[in-house]
């Protein structure tokens, strides 16, 4: 056996394809391929390797960055294992990314290549002359989720398949510091251009320890249909399960339609959701097996209150409410021992607080920004080629997260809002969860968003509410509002319903409200008034 460490990515990989080679790990699963696609230990070690010669092959060295631009395939992880191996770093890229974000986050990243799919390769090629540093790229040919398109086409673009053709190879890992970069991720750029946060190798390695602490258990099969793209997927899903040796089932893109009958077909015990993610399921039509289902806890992150009990008790399943962030300090739980609504109490390394503006801490239950640090240690945040914003996001010595929160008498932590999106209208603040669950359980509503925009009378600090809402053939909006009138109260009731296709939402599944806003006026078409 290799002498291996523990804090290497690749050698955790390594490790496994030397102890455990046959055990199938991986299950990807896609509506629109009649196969599986599945990998054992083994399977990814040897598949990596090849990879790995590949980049070696284009000049990957220690200290270089390439994208992957995949939706959850099993490819997405080997590349993961050769950025490892390489003492390199990779960039995940949402999919839906195009255009000068695109441009912009290659770019910044210092990317030398790309690793994509033939449903987005055409997006790579629209900024290929913007971006000069971009050598090579490497393209997974025939998903079934595009038109045909071969490598062929496209000028220094080589398919995957002929890499995985090649002969089994050994490439020996580079040695490097446990601390070293192995992944840059983006955040979404809602407020700005998108910035980098650089995470160790130590970090995601350690992951593959996080299992027994999210209370995984041996007999688990986890499950997600979350994007690999994002942090959540990664902390609360691969990493945990393969370090347990859990075999863990993914789809290769969220269907809220299809979860529960994906979670009977492959036996699925656990599963993550985030916010954006839950209104969508509840609001599925009430079906008489919801509860027959072998799920028997769910990770959420975002579960709003009002909807939390009714979640559990219609699907028979145990809600874990979780809060991190990926540029933070600390994960908050309720393991179901803490009041609905709670996202936990402090983690115990660590110190956050509850401030106003000028950073004074508030009473308890009166809400405001929660800031947090390390117990030991100095508090770093580094965004990649971003002074500025990391030296703000720690001004005073604390890691600003830009969420309002506020805390009980007993220490437990409530997220309100995220700083400058809450809603106040007529006076009162707007619990957009309220009108989500009510709006929801509309037999016309497919899935609903609440937000604020400026108020048409003018007040200061003040918004009217809007529903965006997806519908079928039920949907008549003197229903819906008959409806809000016997749920809500008045100041609750959405001054405009606003009829799309879909709701735009991150790869994590977040409600993208700044696209909602770009096609809001009060007398553009699909919108509804009382």
């Amino acid at each position: 056996m290799t002498e291996l460490n523990n804090l290497i990515l690749a050698d955790f990989f390594l490790g496994r394809a030397e102890s455990n080679p046959d055990f199938q790990i991986l299950t990807f699963e896609c509506p629109e391929v009649p196969d599986d696609e599945t990998r054992t230990f083994g399977e990814l070690w040897i598949n990596s390797q090849k990879l790995s010669a590949a980049l070696v092959a284009r000049g990957v060295t220690p200290g270089d960055n390439f994208g992957v631009m995949l939706r959850n395939h099993p490819e997405f992880i080997e590349a993961m294992a050769s950025a490892s191996t390489l003492g390199a770093a990779f960039i995940p890229l949402d999919p839906r990314t195009k255009g000068a974000k695109l441009a912009y986050t290659l770019n910044n990243s210092e990317s030398k290549g790309i690793i994509c799919a033939d449903y987005c390769i055409q997006q790579v090629m629209d900024i290929r002359d913007q971006v000069p540093d971009l050598e090579w790229i490497i393209m997974l040919e025939n998903t079934s989720e595009a038109d045909a398109c071969l490598a062929s086409d496209f000028p220094d673009c080589t398919s995957m398949s002929e890499i995985m053709d090649a002969g089994e190879t050994t490439v020996d890992r580079e040695p490097i510091d446990p601390s070293q970069a192995i992944e840059i991720m983006y955040t979404s750029g809602t407020t700005g251009d998108p910035k980098g946060v650089p995470i160790a190798n130590a970090r995601l390695a350690g992951g593959t320890m996080s299992g027994p602490g999210l209370q995984f258990i041996p007999e688990d099969r986890p499950y997600t249909g979350l994007s690999l793209t994002h942090g959540n997927a990664q902390s609360l899903t691969l990493f945990p399960s393969i370090g347990l040796n859990l075999p863990t089932v993914f789809s290769r893109k969220f269907t809220k339609s299809r979860l529960w009958d994906i979670t009977r077909k492959y036996n699925c015990t656990v599963f993550n959701l985030l916010g954006g993610m839950t209104t969508a399921i509840y609001s599925e039509p009430v079906k008489d097996n919801d509860a027959d289902n072998p799920v028997r806890m769910v990770l959420s992150a975002g579960m709003p209150a009002v909807i939390w009990q009714q979640f559990e008790e219609r699907f028979n399943v145990k809600v874990v409410e979780l809060y991190a962030a990926v540029d933070g300090y600390g994960l908050f739980m309720n393991r179901g021992d803490g009041p609905i609504g709670s996202f936990g109490q402090m983690p115990g390394e660590s110190e956050f607080r509850i401030v106003d503006e000028d950073g004074n801490e508030l009473p308890h239950g009166e809400p405001g920004e929660l800031i947090g640090r390390p117990i030991e240690g100095d508090v770093k945040v580094e965004y990649f080629k971003n002074k500025e914003a990391s030296d703000k996001k720690t001004a005073g010595g604390w890691v600003r997260t830009g969420d309002v929160c506020h805390r009980d008498d007993d220490g437990w932590f409530y997220f309100d809002f995220r700083k400058g999106g809450g809603i106040r209208h007529n006076g009162d603040f707007i619990n957009p969860g309220f009108v989500e669950k009510a709006l929801a359980e509309h037999p016309g509503i497919q899935d609903v968003f609440v937000y604020g925009v400026p108020a048409a009378s003018g007040a200061p600090g003040e918004k009217d509410v809007v529903a965006a809402i997806v519908t079928n053939d039920k949907f008549t909006s003197e229903s819906v509002y008959e409806l809000c009138r016997q749920e809500l109260e008045a100041n609750f009731i959405p001054s405009y319903l606003q009829v799309v296709d879909e709701i735009p939402k991150t790869a994590s599944e977040k409600p993208q409200e700044r696209f909602l806003l770009e096609q809001f006026t009060p007398d553009a078409d699909g919108i509804h008034v009382a």
